[in-house]
């Protein structure tokens, strides 16, 4: 039993390596704190929350160079990850945060990995 819970680390940090050293520019912040920074128009709309195993603003569209910050306001840890892998937060447990600038206009479809009913699109204009 050991021997798997040690191969599942293993597999599971190789993952979050690789996900991460994925195209995009990407910011993690946990204890829910932090700042971020749109460009080309950040406006309303950029931060999405994550609560009762749901994505608020699950359609959102902005501008290019436009900071998206997602926060996990739930009891559970999620994911935000990409459905074309340009972009994978991780795990995010209560509180933690994740940041991603889009820099390239096109339809961003993502879920959570932990729960795949969790979906929501970014719309780059």
């Amino acid at each position: 039993m050991k021997r798997l819970s040690a191969i599942l680390l293993v597999l599971t940090t190789v993952t979050l390596f690789v996900a991460c050293g994925k195209g995009g520019s990407n910011s993690y912040t946990t204890g829910g704190g932090g700042g971020y920074g749109g460009g080309g128009g950040g406006g309303t709309g950029s931060d999405v929350s994550i609560k009762n195993f749901a994505f608020t603003s699950n359609n959102i569209s902005v501008t290019k160079g436009t900071t998206i910050k997602w926060t996990n306001n739930d009891g559970v840890t999620h994911t935000v990850t990409a459905d074309d892998g340009s972009f994978d937060s991780g795990s995010l447990t209560n509180g933690a945060s994740f940041s991603h600038t889009f820099s390239t206009a096109g339809t961003y479809t993502y879920h959570c990995s932990i729960h795949t009913t969790m979906t929501g699109t970014v719309t780059v204009q």
